[in-house]
């Protein structure tokens, strides 16, 4: 597969110039096709609700990174398979699952232990295939021994704007059987599992339900934490159950289930008092000679209670914040509590809710699916964006008790990687504002009411659960600036006005903070040392954060003038920033930051060092400060995010504040000094497995003019692919598409499912927030924009005039046709006010239609 996307490279390059020709005509090609042997190697692909947990269907059909106790459980990979036996064949009983991966074997966590308490020893189909559009993911299967081929197709719901349905504590797999032989096949479906809620400790029972079973952990009421509920069920009432797996010490209980399997047995168990280590349900079916039969297999778990308590509380007049005055004032739970939790009483509501509402759902997802993929933008850009959106289904995302947005950056292996919904992460996500608007707005409102003290100082971080923070650390200058934008986007995507009125005297205050902390003389800079995405304070002007001060300062201006407000001494300092980035920090070809550490308000960087992380000076870094000055800088590099607030003003539907021209310059350098088609001579002492040997990628910061620091900034030689997505989103709105589509295509063969997993991005964490700029790559090629408060349709299109794109609202969802530049506009789901249409600056007409 890995030649085959070197050979697609290679095509869509030389096809570059026709591309606009061929707009109009669905795109296929490597991007979003079968994966095959080997690159099913690291498959793993999210099934759950965003903030409810997640269970992953590798690519074979197998079930691990089980989930559901709000935290990852990366290397979980609970003893559960689906299994078939067709009468009459002598090898007619396997797994329903592809080879094992030949990474199981030897070299994970326990692994020279021999693999005990898993299926893997089990006869399993020969053949196996996987794809997706997402949600969805298909897997064929396929056996010279089995008269049956087998598509298995795994699922949970996600349908724009409705972020409760979207949210749900569920998942399901469809099994389709088709008889390929020229007689009936008689055969048994069957699905088994150990209980593997069951934890040390605390009793646990294996419950029976309708068709199905329930895997259960009863707690006191002094651990609620490990109570914990999972149901596994069908739909047909043919399904027999076996609540207790054979009990018996060693090997026992999973080979007397593979036995009952092997010999075509159905088991009839009823619940037992005593703890029972497993169970199965069976479907016995016929299927006639090239025909079909399908398996529903539905899955919903709830765990109602964590032992999660993360930041540190307010405890002084300096840490006070304010109330949002429309989150619901209800008593904050001492640990951090699901939304379902206040949703569904227990595991039975959220079954029965499952199976009623299976049908409804799936159309609704199929909509969305059927809807994102009409599309004829290149395919490694709906390669990108569709296998960053399997993060809102991981346990990055979470969801507190009453419906508020919570997020981690990214998942350790049994943890959730550096908490808070942080600012100067979360700035890059494009997808949610757009999919779930209503669900954004919560991480503003936390942002600026709950984190935000008097003065305007804002944590980074937000407590979960959400509550007033202790004030003890840097604001992040990208994080809180970021904010701003944040807040001009969401208000044009929501079109609430009373809503931006609220949030104004807050937004107001953090902007003046900002202004007063790293900008006292009001030059137009942020010259202080200011605290940052890359964990560490750049000191003295540069381009990446005085680029974010020059957008925030547009935004707020832009606010106060909806809002009648004066905002001159705003426009004053913006004039002044544009200024400063133009002739202080532009070096003919780039921006660069000034490195100043003397004459400043702050104390020198020693002093600030002894209160930060893992940031101390030594004898010898003291050497280094002498002569070089503060470490962790930049200076004259290239820094890929060096006008990465240019990038937000544009994703928030604003005109870049700084000169276009240099700024098409900046990113030309990026992409000629940054962009290696191969590191393997690059050197790189951080973190290389983002990137590294033969892979390719953009390198956070380089200097092709010399006056690398002994110690530039703690990531420089790092690639993260949040910010080649950002970067390559820029090129493209700049006009130059195929320089960012090689970005996008040199990402994504590093994901090839061989080595790394295409549905898991990593950076300090998998799935890592800062992937979904992704999503940004979209509105980079087409333009398109809906703004909800003068209810306007924008188009601006960098791919010719006629192609095809999804479009999601606060309202509804749909896809915007041009056809050799005349606008359709096709709504499918809620509804679209649109009022007027303005292509490439032109207000135009356009046809409306809904389906």
């Amino acid at each position: 597969m890995k030649n085959l996307l070197v050979l697609g490279t290679i095509v869509l390059i030389s096809l570059s110039s026709c591309r606009n020709e061929r707009q109009n005509e669905p795109q296929i090609s490597e991007y979003n096709k079968e994966y095959k042997g080997e690159f099913l190697n690291r498959i793993a692909f999210p099934i759950g609700g965003m903030g409810a947990g997640m269970f992953c269907l590798e690519g074979t059909g197998a079930i691990s990174n089980m989930s559901v106790r709000h935290q990852p459980n990366i290397f979980n990979e609970p003893c559960m398979f689906a299994a078939i036996h067709v009468k009459g064949y002598d090898k007619g009983s396997k797994v329903l699952e592809g080879p094992v991966p030949d990474r199981k074997k030897f070299g994970g966590p326990e692994s020279a232990l021999g693999g005990p308490l898993t299926s893997w020893g089990l006869p399993r189909f020969e053949d196996a295939s996987f794809s997706s559009r997402f949600p969805f993911a298909s897997i064929r299967l396929s056996d010279k021994d089995i008269p049956l081929n087998v598509e298995l197709k795994g699922w949970s719901p996600f349908i724009p704007t409705d972020q409760d349905n979207s949210s749900l504590p569920v998942g399901a797999l469809e099994y389709v059987f088709t008889n390929t032989s020229d007689q009936d096949v008689e055969a048994i479906f069957s699905y088994n599992t150990r209980n593997f809620m069951a934890m040390h400790g605390a009793p646990r029972t294996i419950r029976a339900m309708k068709n199905g079973f329930i895997l259960s952990q009863n707690a006191s009421d002094n651990e609620k934490h490990l109570k914990g509920d999972f149901a596994i069920y069908t739909n047909t009432d043919a399904t027999k159950v076996n609540c207790c797996w054979f009990r018996g010490g060693w090997w026992d209980p999973l080979t007397m289930a593979w036995n009952a399997i092997a010999d075509g047995k159905i088991v009839e168990n009823a619940p037992v008092k005593e703890e029972a280590p497993g169970a199965s349900l069976y479907v016995p079916f016929k299927v006639k000679a090239g025909e079909t039969y399908s398996v529903r297999l539905q899955m919903a778990w709830y765990v109602p209670d964590s032992n999660m308590r993360i930041g540190a509380d307010a405890v002084s007049e300096d840490d006070k914040s304010s109330e949002c005055p429309i989150v619901e004032k209800v008593e904050t739970p001492q640990y951090y509590r699901p939304w379902y939790s206040s949703r569904f009483a227990d595991i039975n509501e959220v079954s029965e809710y499952w199976l009623s509402k299976y049908d409804e759902l799936k159309q609704k997802t199929e909509l969305f699916t059927n809807t994102f993929y009409n599309t004829t933008l290149p395919a490694e850009v709906i390669d990108a964006v569709s296998s960053n959106l399997s993060i809102l289904k991981s346990p990055t995302v979470m969801r507190q008790h009453d419906g508020r947005l919570w997020n981690f950056e990214g998942c350790g292996d049994t943890w959730g990687s550096c908490h808070g919904s942080c600012t100067h992460v979360w700035n890059y996500a494009q997808a949610i504002p757009h999919l779930f608007p209503a669900m954004e707005r919560t991480l503003r409102e936390s942002e600026f009411f709950i984190s935000q003290n008097k003065e305007g100082h804002q944590m980074f971080r937000t407590n979960i659960p959400i509550r007033a923070v202790k004030h003890d650390f840097h604001a992040a200058a990208d994080g809180q600036l970021g904010g701003i934008i944040k807040i001009y986007r969401d208000w044009r995507i929501c079109g609430d006005t009373d809503w931006l009125r609220m949030m104004y005297p807050q937004v107001k205050n953090s902007l003046d903070y900002c202004i007063n902390t790293w900008d006292p003389r009001r030059t137009g800079a942020l010259e202080e040392p200011h605290h940052n995405t890359y964990d560490i304070e750049f000191w003295g002007a540069d381009g990446m954060c005085t680029s974010f001060y020059a957008a925030a300062l547009q935004s707020f201006i832009q606010l106060g003038k909806a809002l009648n407000e004066n905002v001159s001494e705003y426009e004053s300092l913006l004039a002044k920033s544009k200024d400063y980035m133009e002739t202080k920090l532009y070096d003919g070809e780039y921006f660069i930051q000034n490195i100043q550490w003397e004459n400043l308000k702050s104390p020198d960087p020693i002093a600030i060092a002894e209160k930060n992380w893992n940031s101390d000076y030594s004898e010898e870094a003291r050497a280094i400060l002498i002569k070089e000055g503060p470490k962790y800088q930049y200076g004259k590099g290239c820094l890929s995010d060096g006008i990465i607030g240019c990038w937000m003003s544009l994703v928030a539907g604003l005109d870049e504040p700084i000169d276009k021209a240099k700024v098409k310059s900046h990113l030309n350098s990026i992409y000629k000094y940054n962009l290696r088609k191969d590191l393997s001579d690059h050197a790189n002492p951080q973190r290389p497995t983002y990137g590294l040997g033969k892979d390719g990628g953009v390198l956070l910061c380089t200097w092709p003019k010399g006056g690398k620091l002994s110690l530039p900034f703690v990531y420089s030689d790092e690639v993260w692919t949040g910010i080649e997505y950002q970067v390559a989103s820029h090129l493209i709105f700049e006009g130059e598409v195929e320089k960012g589509l090689d970005i996008v295509r040199t990402v994504r063969e590093r994901y090839d499912g061989k080595v790394r997993n295409p549905f898991n991005e990593y950076e300090c964490g998998g799935w890592y927030a800062r992937a979904l700029s992704s999503y940004s790559l979209l509105q980079a090629l087409t333009g398109l924009r809906y703004d909800a408060v003068d209810h306007t349709l924008y188009i601006d299109s960098r791919i010719g005039n006629s192609f095809k794109t999804f479009l999601s609202t606060n309202t509804g969802f749909g896809t915007v046709e041009m056809q050799q530049g005349k606008p359709i506009i096709n709504v499918v789901y809620g509804s679209l006010d649109i009022q007027s249409c303005v292509v490439s600056g032109n207000k135009t007409d356009f046809k409306y239609q809904t389906n």
